[in-house]
């Protein structure tokens, strides 16, 4: 399975304030690493707030907005009714890799690696948001 992550919409904002990532359609840029990411909005669900049983078996996950649409969901910023249930949420979009890491660190501009040289994608992504979060 592709490795995924999932990128909250504020931590973008701020990010693309800070001039530290581009956004270009469906895709995402971390500059520092010269690494992108295919994007699709989705959602991850924190909590039930009803007290209700998760029939939909979202809670904990991060599904597509697509997903939860064809669920019925009503999504608005930080909350989300399916049914009888309503959810706190966090928007955001699910990213995969472009290509592999080994591809990616062979195409990549001189100067784009950090000084610790990551090996994988979950190490440059690990110091990708421990200096930006």
């Amino acid at each position: 399975m592709k490795n995924r992550v999932f990128f909250p919409q504020a931590a973008l904002d701020d990010w693309i304030a800070s001039d530290r990532v581009d956004l270009n359609n469906d895709e995402l840029l971390i500059k520092t690493e010269g690494r992108r990411y295919k994007i699709i909005e989705a959602i991850r669900v924190l909590r039930e707030v009803t007290g209700s049983a998760d029939i939909h078996e979202v809670l904990g996950r991060v599904k597509t907005r697509a997903f939860l649409r064809e669920l019925g969901a009503e999504i608005l910023e930080g909350s989300m009714i399916i049914g009888d249930n309503a959810y706190d949420v966090i928007p955001g979009f699910i990213g995969a890799p472009v290509g592999t890491f080994a591809e990616h660190r062979k195409a990549a501009p001189a100067g784009t690696a950090t000084s610790s040289s990551p090996t994988s994608d979950e190490e440059l992504l690990a110091a990708f948001l421990t200096s930006n979060l």
